[in-house]
């Protein structure tokens, strides 16, 4: 399973960015096995709306309630790693979001995650070692 970042969601439905080919293409090959944390859905919703427009993220509402995409309600232990992840990377200011994402790919033994956030998710060794999708590919 693809765990996702709200930067590769964004990414995926943003065709302007730099890695919208890599990120669709890696989404249209597995579409089944790509989880979206609860944690990602209101920062994704407001970035999508903020530079996409506010259709954009109608529609994209509209396939997270229609199911097209799964979504990982997550535990009270995701939240705790996040937390101890934060401690951990403190100086990256990693944020419930990023926190909680890790902490998902990690209890769910996710292959990769996807993610164009580098700057966090690439400093950061998780349990399991999931690959970082474009970065990895």
């Amino acid at each position: 399973m693809i765990v996702a970042d709200t930067s590769a969601v964004v990414a995926l439905l943003d065709r302007g960015a730099r890695d919208h080919a890599a990120i669709r293409d890696a989404y249209q090959k597995r579409p089944g096995e790509w989880i979206l944390p609860w944690a990602i859905l209101p920062e994704l919703d407001y970035i999508v709306a903020a530079r996409l427009g506010t259709a954009v993220a109608a529609a994209l509402r509209r396939d997270l309630a229609g199911g097209r995409f799964m979504i990982e309600w997550g535990s009270l232990a995701d939240l705790r790693r996040a937390e101890e992840l934060n401690a951990t990377y403190r100086s990256l200011r990693l944020g419930l979001v990023d926190g909680v994402v890790m902490a998902v790919a990690e209890r769910l033994h996710a292959r990769a995650i996807a993610t164009v956030d580098l700057r966090d998710f690439g400093a950061v060794s998780l349990d399991g070692q999931p690959q970082l999708w474009p970065r990895d590919l």
